[in-house]
């Protein structure tokens, strides 16, 4: 069963993941603010930040990586294939520290998309049959 095989490259494809992820700390973000020569408020509103445990856990990151995914898979994403790609968002979410922030406006879901596309090459979920 591919969950099984999941949970055995769990770990791995987390670590892949977090580690392609475009974060800076909140001083940091406030740092670069500054230096533009822009509020941290202004900054903040206009590339969208937040921290990077909630946008890794929004509905809109996830069904934009789902939306990735199906777009590159030769069959239709199945439940299988979202409860993946929630568990690698959530255990991203839990990796990072808390005061980490990132931007909507970045490529997780291209990201995690890709990733999870090459990892399927070698692990492929099978097909739900369908109710004749």
């Amino acid at each position: 069963m591919a969950t099984e095989t999941f949970a055995h490259g769990h770990t791995e494809l987390v670590a892949q993941f977090v580690s392609q992820l475009s974060t800076r700390t909140l001083n940091r973000f406030a740092e670069e603010s500054r230096l533009d020569g822009e509020s941290l408020k202004d900054a903040v509103d206009r590339y969208e930040i937040d921290y990077a445990w909630h946008i890794l856990g929004s509905d809109r990151t996830r069904e934009a990586s789902v939306a990735v995914l199906e777009a590159g898979l030769p069959q239709s994403v199945t439940d299988e294939h979202r409860d993946i790609v929630a568990a690698i968002l959530r255990s991203a979410a839990e990796k990072l520290a808390p005061d980490v922030l990132m931007s909507f406006d970045n490529d997780v879901p291209e990201q995690l998309g890709r990733l999870l596309l090459a990892w399927f090459e070698g692990h492929p979920v099978p097909a739900v049959e369908a109710a004749c």
